[in-house]
């Protein structure tokens, strides 16, 4: 593979990928006028990320043996035609109900990109440098948090939040185009896979069985709900709590993402020195640690805007160690069903990510203590899970397929 081409899939592959994060974190900003506007509370509009993690988790298991069954672009060009029409959907709602079906319809059309893209990852690309390539997408994706919620915080300013949402479809459009003409057909429709249920259930349950899978997809998962927590809780935490206008809200959003970025790249440039596991190891020991200490000062109110935005920073940047590698090692041992498996791995990590935003909605009012509290418990658990699943994994496969076969301990 020449560079050119290298540097053009991971633009691509990245843009699929981001294109969640962007209609996440885009209209966040303007939560308040939504509340506003369409007469309900803060609290109610959060309900429409809940429904948007809920419609991504559901699309995954959709999506998944579509791809395997007929390749990864017919049902990728689907899938953002529904994004673009719910999208466009969004820009005239008038009722939250409403809202929260369309943001439901949205994610279903937008996971088509997520699982697509991953798949395409496991097609193109050797599986020991997965990792790698994980965390070269995480840098393009990281550019979603960075860019979406400053854009959004001036459009809602400036245009209204309606306008955010006909970006979204213009966003859509674009890259609809450019999969469609740059994506390669990275892999042969495949008839012997059945779309009947009973097939397709017991293909997830195969899945499932395998202990790498699901030591490292439900550590991941779980670990990861806590940047869904963040997210959800953020307009609350600093447009409510902290008191800090939709603008400033923005940049504070743009500089946490800093975090993610520089630790996905960092993860990087340790990979040369160190396996996945020991890093995976590592980050969570991190993050359960800070969470704690997190979860102290919060408890005895020690926590202003700029230590509360410190104590995020660093949470976050070792989700950006820790979820590159449980990616990789969670599809490793699979080559033929790879969108059946990133599809599963989707769904249970965006399920998760939905019950904790779902938490957040309930939970989080005037305070940031049930925020750190769901952070805590999540990290925590995500750790006891890697421990005592890595038990079960007799062998650790980092690479699959016509690949050798490296065994790790």
């Amino acid at each position: 593979m020449t560079k050119t081409r290298y540097i053009k899939l991971i633009l691509i592959l990245g843009s699929l990928t981001a294109l969640g994060p962007f209609s996440i974190d885009m209209y966040l900003p303007g939560f308040a006028g939504i509340a506003k506007d369409l007469n309900t509370s803060v609290a109610n509009v959060s309900m429409t990320l809940s429904s948007y993690f809920i419609g991504i988790s559901a699309g995954q298991l959709l999506y998944g043996p579509l791809l395997d069954r007929f390749g990864r672009k017919k049902p990728l060009f689907i899938g953002l035609l529904v994004y673009i029409l719910a999208s466009l959907g969004c820009v005239f709602v008038t009722d939250i109900d409403t809202f929260i079906g369309l943001r439901f319809i949205q994610a279903v059309g937008s996971c088509a990109a997520t699982v697509a893209s991953v798949s395409m990852v496991r097609d193109l690309f050797p599986v020991k440098d997965i990792p790698k390539v994980f965390s070269l997408l995480m840098l393009v994706v990281g550019l979603s948090p960075m860019l979406a919620p400053t854009i959004g915080g001036y459009v809602t300013a400036d245009y209204g939040w309606h306008t955010v949402f006909f970006i979204l479809m213009c966003m859509g459009i674009v890259i609809l185009i450019a999969a469609q003409i740059v994506l390669p057909n990275s892999y042969l429709p495949d008839t012997s896979i059945s779309l009947k249920p009973k097939p397709i259930i017991s293909n997830f349950i195969s899945i499932l069985k395998e202990p790498q899978f699901y030591t490292y997809a439900f550590a991941g998962a779980i670990a990861f709900s806590g940047l869904f927590t963040y997210v959800a809780a953020s307009p609350i935490l600093f447009m409510d709590v902290f008191e800090v206008d939709a603008k400033t809200y923005g940049w504070i959003f743009a500089f946490m993402s800093l975090s993610f970025i520089s630790a996905s790249q960092l993860n990087s440039l340790l990979l040369r020195k160190f396996n996945s596991e020991l890093m995976i190891l590592g980050a969570l020991i991190s993050q359960a640690g800070i969470s704690v200490l997190f979860l102290i000062l919060a408890i005895n109110d020690l926590l202003g805007l700029y230590e509360t935005i410190a104590m995020l920073f660093l949470f976050l940047a070792c989700l950006g160690i820790s979820n590159p590698n449980t990616a990789g090692l969670t599809l490793a041992p699979f080559s033929r069903n790879a969108g059946s498996a990133s599809a599963l791995m989707g769904a249970i990590q965006l399920g998760l990510g939905a019950l904790a935003s779902f938490a957040v909605g309930v939970f989080v009012k005037n305070s940031m203590l049930p925020m750190v509290w769901i952070m805590t418990v999540s990290t925590i658990l995500a750790l006891i899970i890697l421990i005592f699943g890595k038990r079960n994994i007799k062998k650790t496969i980092t690479t699959s397929g016509d690949e050798e076969i490296v065994i790790v301990h």
